[in-house]
Parts: structure tokens; sequence; C-alpha cells
């Protein structure tokens, strides 16, 4: 592809992110960026918190990276686990993570951001970051549902929601604003809808986190 092909394909999505943004900003601003959004950031807790960002699937190393960082900041900073505050924020390309099984298999989300299902070597038509399977993961216990229950934060990115669930309902012509509100509520129990990744990041960073970036 060329230079001035990459550039214009790189134009056409950041103006689809652009838009997008455009157009969600008045539901998330009632249904993320209130009292949810704030009291949410305000349950950061602990002397030592860090917020993890990520835009990709990327084998749910941002969740490992949020295991690591209780597993090591124990002895590493000598205080107890309630003493650490761990933030993930799920934008872009991650936002699958946040989704039970049963949206990955009606709108094959494993096909859509690229996720192959360990035992068939197939799209994965599961979440294989909720509960593990053997091979899921590299550390299987940092799967999303036991990190939540250890008191880790997690927020999904309302634009990137309202990006993928727009590709996912012309995929399936279907309504795209049904298919958002569907995605909407659906998130796993715990995931907190945030108003976008970036405005989460930057809370959390307010909230006294320091910043690690988990690349896709």
């Amino acid at each position: 592809m060329k230079q001035t092909e990459i550039t214009l394909d790189r134009r056409h999505l950041m103006g689809g992110v652009a838009t997008a943004a455009a157009m969600v900003v008045g539901r998330t601003a009632q249904a993320a960026a209130g009292n949810d959004f704030l009291t949410w950031l305000g349950r950061i807790k602990g002397s030592y918190k860090q917020v993890f960002d990520t835009h990709a699937p990327n084998h749910g190393m941002a969740l490992v990276s949020a295991w690591v960082y209780l597993k090591t900041g124990v002895p590493g900073f000598g205080v107890p686990e309630t003493d650490l505050g761990a933030v993930v924020v799920l934008r872009g390309q991650a936002i699958p993570i946040a989704l039970p099984d049963a949206l990955w298999q009606k709108y094959a989300l494993g096909e859509m951001f690229g996720v192959t299902d360990a035992a068939t070597s197939a799209p994965a038509t599961r979440n294989p970051f909720l509960d593990p399977r053997p091979g899921d993961m590299a550390v299987p216990d940092a799967g999303l549902e036991k990190l939540l229950a250890r008191g880790v934060l997690v927020g999904a990115c309302a634009v990137a929601i309202k990006v993928f669930s727009d590709r996912a309902a012309k995929q399936h012509e279907l309504a795209p604003e049904a298919v958002e509100q569907e995605w909407i509520g659906a998130l796993l129990p715990g995931v907190q809808l945030v108003p976008s990744g970036v405005v989460a990041v930057g809370g959390a960073q307010a909230h006294g986190c320091t910043y690690c970036y988990v690349g896709g």
C-alpha cells in the first residue's frame, strides 16, 4: 500500500472516531460522565495507585499487568494489597474484554477483533479474558472476573463501544442505536462505562494514579 493510501485510511479512521465521539457525547454525559463515573473514580484506593491503559486485546496483557502490580507491589512497597490501587482502562479495540460470551458469539467478536481461541485455533466465540481456560492467558489468575473480585477497577470506553457496535450493526444489518444500547447494557458486572478511555485515564491520574501503557 502506498503512503498516500495509508494516510487516507488513517484520516478516514480518525474522522470516524471523531464523528462517533461527537454523537456519543450527549448520551455518555448522562450514562457515564455524571455521578456514576465520578463515584467510580472516587473508589480508587491505596497509597500506591496505577492505571493501565490499553487499546487492544493483546492477549489480556493489561489484565496481566494489573495482576503483576498487585502480586509484586505487596513485597515491593511493603504494604498489604488493600493499600494498592489498580485501574484498567479498556479503549479502542480492547473493548470486547468487557463484554460477555453471548455477545462474542452473537457478533463474532473474535473474528472482528482478531482474538483466537487457544483450544480451537479459530476465532473465539467466547470471552477468553473473563474466566480463562488453559492456554487463554499467560496468567489464568489475571482473568477479569478474579481481578474485579480483588478490587481492581475496570472502565470501558463509551466511544469505542459506539464505534464498534455501529460496525457490528452494519455487518448484521441491525439498528446501530439498538446494538449500542445492547452492548452498554451487557457490560460485565463490575465494569464501569466511562465517557472515553482518555478521560478515564486522565481522571485516574488526577486521583493519584501513575500511568502504565500496555500496548497492542
